[in-house]
């Protein structure tokens, strides 16, 4: 049986349907899920795909021109205030954060 990776690659959900057509341009099978983020608790869409190791680089390529980094503010209280002020916070968020997995067995049926 010919070795396989998976790559997991966690995005925002506004990249989804750059990367898409990015990893499938290069004829690489990706399917997805929504999902969710944790610290900003915005939606993402996790990746999931199947690689030979020879495909890695052109997959981690196709995700570093379809997946861009953004600046959101987020909102926080300012501390000692008698009344609440929010303060704004820049937080650098997207890009693309990845993780390869082997895959001890698949079948496609």
């Amino acid at each position: 049986m010919e070795k396989r990776l998976a790559m997991l690659a966690v995005i925002q959900e506004q990249d989804l349907e750059d990367a898409l057509r990015a990893l499938r341009k290069r004829n690489l099978p990706v399917s997805y899920l929504s999902t969710s983020g944790g610290f900003l608790e915005r939606r993402n869409a996790t990746l999931m795909i199947s690689l030979r190791p020879e495909d890695v680089e052109e997959a981690l390529q196709a995700l570093r021109v379809s997946c861009r980094q953004r600046v959101e503010y987020m909102s926080l209280p300012v501390e000692g205030s008698p009344f609440p002020v929010p303060t704004s916070l820049p937080v650098t968020v997207g890009g693309a954060t990845v993780f390869m997995l082997p895959i001890e067995y698949f079948e496609e049926l």
